[in-house]
């Protein structure tokens, strides 16, 4: 039975995004990505940990053949922003390549753009970003975000691989800190 709340560490989430939604908008972003490379070869960069869930749906979703990688990305402490990026695992042979970054959740954007400059350095023909969720308040970046599941509110959530302190990434909905 899927919670309307949830409490992790002392803090009390409240659902806000069922796991229908959720699949709903998976399927869409999806469809958007095959259309815009129907006949081009894609290269997946998979933001982890939190993207993992995302990635694995929209990847099935997908069902075109193409390549996966998984890059570790950290900027955070607990529910605050560090404002400082480390990237392991970015794959060397990415020049002349078309790479889609999947990201659960774009807040100020100061990861993407560290990973978008990156991207760069490697050559790449084009990069685009696919998030799950965007903060449009918080964003703070220089770039342009093509594939957007769902802009949210200027808040913290949980589910749906997203979490606080590795706790919630397992949830099948999307909750929110309650107010």
């Amino acid at each position: 039975m899927v919670k309307s709340e949830v409490e992790i560490e002392g803090i009390v989430f409240e659902k806000i995004i069922d796991a229908r939604e959720i699949k709903e908008i998976v399927s869409k972003t999806a469809e958007k990505i095959k259309r815009d490379y129907e006949d081009k070869e894609v290269i997946f960069l998979v933001v982890l940990n939190g993207a993992f869930v995302f990635a694995s749906d929209l990847l099935r979703e997908y069902d075109t053949p193409c390549c996966t990688y998984f890059i570790k990305v950290s900027s955070y402490d607990g529910m605050q922003s560090t404002n400082n990026v480390k990237v392991i695992g970015l794959p060397d042979d990415l020049k002349g390549k078309n790479v889609v970054l999947i990201e659960d959740i774009v807040d100020s954007g100061l990861t993407m753009q560290k990973l978008l400059e990156l991207l760069r350095e490697k050559e790449v023909t084009s990069v685009e970003i696919c998030t799950l969720f965007f903060k449009p308040e918080n964003f703070k970046g220089n770039y342009n975000i093509k594939y957007i599941g769902k802009n949210i509110e200027h808040d913290f959530i949980v589910g749906y691989g997203l979490d606080l302190n590795n706790k919630g990434r397992n949830l099948s909905c999307v909750y929110q800190r309650k107010k």
